[in-house]
């Protein structure tokens, strides 16, 4: 009895690991698109004593990207089994064409493109500079992979923070995390984080921080003098299956607006298709995931 017990135990945790080890492929294998789409929304309902922060970490997604799509909801405290939405669903930036790395400073997320047709997408959130230390837009490349990374303070840093010291080595207490990638902008590295609470948000001194899972998949997957792109695009678009979808964020250096976004749609040929009190719905709103805007003829 007792050995068909074991048996049965066995052969449970297996099947459970091949799951766990399959859902963990499948993430990490990214997205495949054809339409500038890619994911799903889908709904979760929080467990006892789980703030909104777990939650995003759990799906992979930012403090603000799970906040702006629940407001009402409290980030830390929210009440067991409230039904909140998972805003895992994007629309591509607008870059043509879409290769290597693509940060949108606005949506505080990374999409990397490896191969060569852009249908291929893996994506992770970011922790970006904060005010007065933005991230600048432009376009780079990798020069440098760097396993165990050491911090070197920058002076203005050590001006502001005078007990730290000048070289931070690999470990626990350095902010870059396990690895980092340098860009051939001065300064700007893509890295882990030992505050992984601050993915999703304005947390950084310029660098693009990602979770320490992340940052490991994606050293991975990136070669060294992959192209490395950083945009501000706040609103994005694009039509699917017959509907217009319209995705917007705050902009961090100003508001989006109504004529922002009906320009964007007439670039694309889908002004005419659009219900433009949806649009300033979504505009007004800012849940900063793909909205549909679609007229009803």
């Amino acid at each position: 009895m007792e050995t068909n017990v074991c048996r049965h135990f066995v052969t449970a945790m297996a099947i459970l690991c091949a799951l766990g080890f399959s859902a963990q492929m499948s993430h990490a294998a990214g997205h495949q698109h054809a339409d500038g789409f890619i994911g799903s929304v889908h709904s979760y309902r929080v467990g006892t004593n789980e703030s909104l922060i777990e939650v995003a970490r759990k799906f992979d997604l930012g403090f603000n990207a799970i906040v702006e799509a629940n407001p009402g909801v409290d980030p830390w405290i929210p009440p067991p089994d409230t039904l909140i939405d998972i805003p895992t669903a994007w629309i591509l930036p607008d870059l043509p064409p879409l290769t290597g790395i693509v940060i949108n400073i606005p949506e505080l997320r990374l999409y990397f493109f490896p191969g060569k047709s852009a249908r291929h997408v893996i994506t992770f959130p970011l922790g970006i500079g904060f005010q007065g230390r933005d991230t600048p837009v432009g376009s780079y490349r990798v020069i440098e992979k760097i396993v165990g990374p050491a911090w070197h303070v920058p002076k203005s840093i050590r001006a502001e923070f005078p007990n730290l010291p000048e070289v931070v080595p690999p470990g626990p207490e350095n902010p870059l995390g396990s690895h980092a990638l340098r860009l051939s902008r001065a300064g700007i590295l893509i890295h882990g984080t030992n505050r992984p609470w601050g993915i999703g948000r304005r947390s950084s001194h310029g660098c693009l921080r990602l979770y320490p899972e992340d940052i490991i998949k994606l050293f991975r997957v990136v070669h060294q003098g992959a192209r490395v792109t950083v945009v501000n695009q706040p609103i994005k678009a694009c039509a699917r299956a017959g509907q217009v979808f319209v995705e917007a964020h705050r902009n961090i250096s100003g508001d989006g607006s109504i004529s922002q976004a009906m320009q964007l749609l007439a670039d694309k040929r889908l002004l005419a298709r659009t219900d433009f009190f949806k649009l300033a719905r979504a505009l007004r709103e800012l849940k900063g995931m793909p909205m549909d805007v679609t007229l009803i003829r």
